[in-house]
């Protein structure tokens, strides 16, 4: 695990930060590919990509202050400051599902409003979605965040007691969910990219992106650690506020699916 990569005074080059980073770089150079193929005007992709990383780190930020409210009783403008009341610089504490959500509100709004193809673009962005996944978990790995319970399976991993995982489980082996994450978020880009050759409408590449992001998040959820504000008793069972996205958002994608699939023009 490496926290901090390189530390100049207060400030520090953080392994998260940078992974999140290349995941936006990547990501846009990627979309902006794809939709270049379309004849769609790139630069309305890079004006898009503005959107999507402020409305992704305010979604993060806004889901996990949510649920963390005792964290920043005693110093509130923690919650918007990247200098912190404990001295520390940057803003730690993110929830990924807020920013996936509002992100895709945001960019939405934002296709609408330029009268731009939203289902076409969509298509073209979904891959960059996946691919993001996949560098930011990595970056959770390495920062100790994100983890899972403890396991006896032979790649569970120990560690360090600086970290949030190692706090929480000093000196046991826990599934490494990041690593797990990561690599569903790498099959999910490389199915999407085989799949979309058999899309039959706009929208679909999309669609299936949330309905497969949906159904790994859900399963990986229950080998996830969280603490009890992140979690819920439905029908006798404890699942996290995760498995209650994940579920909703499957049943939407699928229901976007089959209405898109409907409303196609019908062959000649």
């Amino acid at each position: 695990m490496h926290t901090t990569l390189f530390q100049l005074g207060p400030f520090a080059i953080r392994s998260y930060g940078l992974m999140l980073a290349l995941s936006f770089l990547c990501g846009i150079l990627l979309a902006r590919r794809r939709v270049t193929r379309m004849g769609i005007d790139a630069q309305r992709i890079m004006d898009l990509a503005v959107v999507v990383i402020v409305s992704s780190i305010v979604g993060s930020r806004a889901l996990y202050v949510l649920f963390h409210l005792e964290e920043f009783s005693a110093n509130p403008l923690d919650i918007i400051n990247p200098f912190q009341s404990s001295g520390e610089v940057g803003i730690q504490g993110l929830t990924m599902y807020g920013g996936v959500l509002l992100s895709i509100i945001a960019s939405l709004w934002f296709l609408r409003r330029h009268g731009l193809p939203i289902w076409k673009i969509a298509d073209a962005i979904a891959p960059s979605i996946a691919l993001g996944v996949f560098l930011t978990r990595i970056g959770c790995f390495l920062n100790g965040c994100c983890f899972g319970k403890p396991g006896d399976y032979p790649w569970c991993v120990v560690f360090p007691p600086e970290s949030a995982a190692g706090y929480f489980f000093p000196h046991q082996h826990i599934h490494p969910t990041q690593l797990y994450a990561s690599l569903y978020g790498l099959l999910i880009f490389g199915l999407l990219l085989f799949l979309e050759r058999f899309k039959k409408f706009d929208g679909f590449t999309f669609w299936l992106f949330l309905l497969l992001y949906a159904v790994a998040r859900f399963s990986i959820d229950f080998v996830r650690f969280y603490e009890g504000s992140m979690t819920l008793s439905v029908l006798g069972m404890v699942l996290s506020v995760n498995h209650v996205i994940s579920a909703a958002l499957f049943v939407l994608a699928l229901g976007m699916m089959i209405l898109l699939n409907h409303k196609r023009p019908s062959a000649a």
